[in-house]
């Protein structure tokens, strides 16, 4: 087993675990400002049982890695904004910043648990981090590759498509909605929600193995159905998606000024969410080219500072433009990764 100490040394390590951000609410509640996506400076040094000059010193001394998983410093109308829509609703319960306010995520709060020694909440949440890591690199893994499963006894046994639908549609959504409004039993209501999700994960693998069986192509089927889409269909599609991955308050802009961000939301665990959609089926491109990553990145995380970025297209990146995002985080879902998404695979990203 891996020492809990050896995040504090490696940022490759920490930046792998990053999207546990649930592991801060199995070690301790964490509580957050009334938007339900971010904390202050005071906030995180209570979590942590330490002062508010710790916290600040390891921003000073991380400052590029924690801003770019979500720390940001309101000033000026973006203060004044923050104050009028969020502070303001529940008035003397939080402090009036009077020049600036630091903000941070979650994930920028499990970046200071991996960062701050002198803590022994920090200390468990590493501990919990790497314990789960390594189950999950120990777990078996279940063979599902279609070519050595034998032909079920008898297909008019086969999953019917009606309940992967509801358990999609309606149980998911459901609670979705608990969560969002839940305090006491947040953390129950959000690992059974995992389980449900994984029943309907494996309805959809049977019903992809049973096609497969009667000699269908889901693959193809996947493709041409989104093929088909207009832009305005294929944003909406990948909305659903987010939905059935457990994301909230999803929004499609279908707007030409949303300077590249088409769908926002948030995912279960508080994170915001912006996405850029490309239906480049039939435009006769081969790929996403470095110019509309640079305005994609820039938006979401120099203006717009979203904890996720998700560029979704039906086509495969351009080298350059994969460097851009990997240069500034955004996660890229090429033509492969969206048929598999399409197809019931949930998006790792937003878990």
């Amino acid at each position: 087993m891996i020492n809990e100490s050896v995040l504090l040394e490696s940022k490759s390590l920490r930046d792998s675990v990053l999207e546990r951000t649930d592991v801060l609410d199995r070690v301790k509640a964490l509580s957050l400002l009334p938007d339900g996506m971010h904390v202050t400076t005071a906030m995180v040094a209570a979590y942590f049982g330490v002062t508010i000059e710790v916290v600040r010193q390891l921003k000073t001394r991380h400052q590029e890695e924690l801003f770019c998983n979500g720390v940001v410093t309101l000033r000026g109308s973006d203060l004044a904004e923050f104050k009028r829509d969020i502070l303001s609703r529940f008035p003397g319960g939080y402090p009036q910043p009077r020049s600036s306010l630091t903000l941070y995520s979650r994930r920028a709060v499990l970046n200071v648990a991996m960062l701050l020694r002198d803590s022994d909440i920090a200390r468990q949440v590493r501990t919990y981090l790497l314990d789960m890591e390594y189950l999950s690199r120990t777990r078996p893994v279940e063979n599902t590759a279609p070519a050595q499963l034998a032909a079920p006894d008898d297909l008019d046994t086969r999953i019917d498509r009606r309940i992967t639908q509801i358990l999609g549609k309606t149980v998911v959504p459901m609670f979705n909605a608990l969560i969002e409004t839940s305090g006491e039993h947040r953390r129950e209501l959000i690992e059974l929600r995992e389980d449900i999700q994984n029943v309907e994960r494996k309805l959809c693998w049977h019903h992809r193995r049973i096609s497969t069986l009667e000699g269908d192509t889901p693959t193809d089927q996947v493709r041409a159905s989104i093929a088909a889409m207009t832009w305005q269909a294929f944003e909406r599609h990948v909305a659903d998606l987010l939905r059935r991955d457990g994301c909230m308050d999803v929004v499609v802009r279908q707007a030409r000024s949303d300077r590249g961000i088409d769908i926002t939301g948030r995912t279960a665990d508080g994170r915001s969410v912006a996405v850029q959609c490309k239906n480049r089926a039939g435009a006769g491109r081969s790929s996403i080219p470095s110019a509309d990553m640079q305005k994609f990145a820039g938006a979401a995380r120099a203006v717009d500072h979203v904890d996720v970025a998700l560029f979704v297209a039906t086509c495969n990146f351009s080298h350059e433009a994969q460097v851009i995002a990997d240069l500034s985080g955004v996660i890229t879902v090429n033509r492969d990764e969206l048929d598999a998404w399409t197809a019931g695979v949930h998006l790792k990203a937003l878990r």
